[in-house]
């Protein structure tokens, strides 16, 4: 039981070697940026269309005529919902046609 314990001692101690490095450790944010936004593109997409939707809506605000402030907000909201579900649709398809359809056959 003793010598077990040791070597699982051993064992944790030598993985935290300084000297082990790990690629997602070496790469600096934004180049981990520019590798997330080049696996999935239509991540930054949706993020800056519902940033966009919001703006636009907020910016409407007060030239909204009759509409009642709670269903002018519901609308932005629903548009904003909107065009994130199909940017991540989009994107999903994208994702699939790219790993079984444009995936060269070995």
């Amino acid at each position: 039981w003793e010598q077990t314990v040791e070597e699982i001692l051993q064992a944790t101690t030598m993985s935290a070697d300084p000297d082990v490095s790990l690629s997602s450790y070496d790469e600096d944010q934004g180049s981990k940026l520019i590798r997330k936004v080049k696996e999935a593109p239509f991540v930054p997409i949706g993020m800056a269309g519902f940033a966009a939707i919001v703006a636009y809506g907020l910016y409407k605000l007060k030239s909204r005529g009759n509409t009642k402030m709670s269903v002018h907000l519901i609308h932005v909201r629903v548009a904003a919902q909107g065009f994130v579900v199909g940017a991540m649709t989009i994107g999903m398809g994208y994702s699939m046609y790219r790993e079984y359809w444009a995936k060269p056959k070995p």
